[in-house]
């Protein structure tokens, strides 16, 4: 019979995820509504969206177009569906 230890153990292909949105309800829900002020229409976001997207327009404001270009690319990565609403 053959020892397979830490060998075998490194072979397997797949993971096992734990689902732990009922711990982070905050973090999960989309309970926070945005408008694009340009088109009129609304997307429910996450609390971590919604600070991200307030903090882009706050960075349009004062022209900081770094922070907006790096806040642009990290929302369209979170959220694509309302990356498109709102800020595209």
């Amino acid at each position: 019979m053959a020892i397979h230890g830490i060998v075998g153990t490194l072979k397997r292909k797949w993971l096992t995820m734990l689902n732990l949105s009922y711990i982070f309800k905050d973090m999960t829900e989309r309970n926070i509504k945005r408008t694009n002020p340009f088109s009129g229409l609304s997307e429910m976001l996450t609390k971590e969206e919604a600070t991200l997207y307030d903090n882009i327009k706050t960075a349009e404001e004062n022209e900081d177009y770094d922070t907006v270009r790096k806040g642009l690319s990290k929302f369209s990565r979170l959220n694509a569906p309302a990356y498109m609403t709102l800020l595209d």
